[in-house]
């Protein structure tokens, strides 16, 4: 079968992407091979190229994300069209999905959204399973105030949709003047203030990371608030300081979340709770064309135009 596949020849430098011949994957016990038909290029496949991830070993297919039909497993399931994710394992010490074929646990997947394109389906899986893991870390509810900081990110976007899908009201912290607070030009949040009548917010979910801006929300949670985050620098200072008078005496919380920590067997769990909201119109996928299609022969130039600075969002369909 063809692969992209990441090499690396000296520990320590950025790895090299290219397309060679594999073996089809043989199929084992509790297992299913899946004929995949989209995987999407996620900012985390970037980094998986750069090497910046400690865990990841080579050579290595990446592609996080897929959609695919099983063509080998157990009778009952052969045909069915599929979806799944990685977890800590997927991409990095397995194999992924930027493949002809990817081998999985009978556990690791969930069925595709009959509504959705195979397209659309390898889209949705690292962003709105993290979305779900930082508002249930949350505890986000009903009539929750949630201000979501990177709202139009794919992660942040994704967010919006879930916690409003919960019957949350959702304020958008955005660097420009779509959302709800323009965090470039009200980096102290500011408009907060009139937004929630002086009370703070519930929650804030945090998919930006900068310290500054970071430590501006905390100040800005009303009583029993948490804020929960899934990313901090990668240069310079990783430390937050916090107003420690304000945050015990209204009780607020910080809460890490790190999708890493968890297997593809529990995101495919996630994808099959998603999966009805989906079906049902709660949560909407990207729309047609809004990711650019690219061939699995061109796969390594495309991560190049990928990586480029406002370059596009790209999935490989094969």
């Amino acid at each position: 079968m063809k692969a992209l596949r990441l090499t690396r020849e000296t520990p320590g430098t950025p790895p090299v992407l290219s397309l060679e011949t594999l073996p089809k994957p043989t199929l084992t016990p509790g297992h299913l091979l899946v004929k995949v038909h989209a995987s999407a290029i996620h900012p985390s496949d970037l980094l998986n190229l750069k090497g910046a991830f400690p865990y990841t070993t080579f050579p290595r297919t990446p592609g996080r994300d897929y959609s695919g039909t099983v063509v080998e497993g157990p009778p009952h399931l052969i045909g069915t069209e599929v979806y799944g994710t990685s977890g800590f394992t997927q991409a990095f010490s397995i194999d992924g999905a930027q493949a002809e074929y990817i081998l999985v646990s009978e556990a690791a997947v969930a069925p595709k959204p009959k509504n959705l394109s195979f397209v659309q389906a390898a889209t949705v899986g690292v962003p709105f399973t993290t979305a779900s893991l930082v508002l249930r870390r949350a505890r986000t509810k009903e009539g929750d105030v949630v201000l979501v900081l990177g709202a139009n990110g794919a992660v942040g976007s994704a967010v919006v949709q879930l916690a409003k899908s919960l019957g949350a009201k959702v304020l958008a912290g955005t660097r420009d003047e779509k959302g709800d607070v323009n965090t470039a030009s009200d980096p102290e949040l500011k408009k907060l203030d009139e937004l929630t009548g002086g009370k703070g917010v519930d929650v804030v979910v945090d998919t930006v990371g900068q310290p500054a801006l970071t430590k501006a929300a905390v100040a800005k949670l009303g009583r029993g608030g948490r804020l929960a985050f899934i990313a901090a620098p990668r240069v310079g200072s990783t430390e937050l300081g916090v107003e420690m008078v304000d945050f015990y005496r209204k009780e607020k919380e910080l809460v890490g979340c790190n999708t890493l920590l968890y297997t593809v067997e529990d995101f495919a769990e996630e994808l099959k709770g998603l999966s009805s909201k989906f079906e049902d119109g709660s949560l909407k996928a990207a729309k047609p064309r809004e990711w650019n299609e690219a061939q699995l022969e061109d796969g390594v130039q495309t991560y190049e135009k990928a990586s480029q600075r406002g370059g596009g969002k790209f999935v490989i369909v094969v």
